[in-house]
């Protein structure tokens, strides 16, 4: 078996604005503070970019407000749909390839993210992308403000759901940042890193990276390196 983990923003797809247009009303809602910036994402997790956020608005402990937060920023995602079809993008290739790795039995694909559970549905959801990895057995950025817990964790669920442990060398970290590749190799599993975000090529293989794309749009050779075709 093979078990593929999708990173989402710049990995998949680009959502646009919405994410940081709906951030600083549902901080206000929660905090009562009002709104100055956001910390830079930059492939971490909503949880870790929470902490840095509230600090930066004289909130130091930001755990009491973390849940309720969370659910109003799903929310205020969930409000922009129409301005995330407007901005947003499915990536060159990531489609065809989700598509195809879905055909093959041997083959599981889920996310790790830093995105919460709700907003990553919603962005899958509105590209038509949803259905082809397993949220169930995903790790997703409310879990730990450190991005490898989130691949640890996906290896649990993906474990208790196909009823063994899948092998380090089964296992493939997919996105667009030093964030992913350091989570993988956190794990002991396989890097592939695609520099179709902030960070080039150069910078994701110097990370470690085990794999170092461009972006997918050679849909053929992507889909046979993530299904382990020789």
């Amino acid at each position: 078996m093979r078990l593929v983990m999708w990173d989402i923003d710049y990995t998949l797809l680009s959502a646009g604005s919405v994410a940081r247009l709906a951030y600083a009303p549902a901080f206000t809602a929660v905090t009562g503070v009002t709104w100055r910036q956001m910390a830079q994402p930059g492939g971490r997790t909503d949880r870790d970019i929470a902490v840095e956020t509230f600090a930066m608005h004289g909130i130091d402990d930001c755990e009491p407000h973390l849940e309720r937060f969370f659910t109003m920023f799903a929310a205020e995602f969930a409000a922009r749909r129409e301005l995330l079809l407007q901005e947003g993008r499915v990536l060159p290739g990531a489609r065809e390839i989700l598509v195809e790795l879905s055909t093959r039995p041997h083959i599981v694909q889920t996310l790790v993210t830093g995105n919460i559970r709700a907003v990553a549905l919603d962005k899958l959801s509105a590209f038509d992308l949803a259905g082809l990895v397993d949220f169930d057995i995903g790790g997703f950025g409310t879990e730990d403000v450190v991005r490898a817990t989130l691949v640890r964790r996906s290896l649990e669920r993906a474990a208790a759901k196909h009823g063994r442990p899948f092998e380090p060398s089964e296992v493939l970290v997919v996105g667009d940042t030093v964030h992913d590749v350091n989570a993988a190799l956190a794990n002991g599993v396989t890097a592939v890193a695609v520099a179709t975000g902030g960070t080039d090529a150069a910078t994701l293989a110097a990370a470690g990276a085990h794999v170092v794309l461009d972006d997918m749009s050679d849909i053929d050779a992507v889909v046979a390196l993530l299904a382990g075709v020789h």
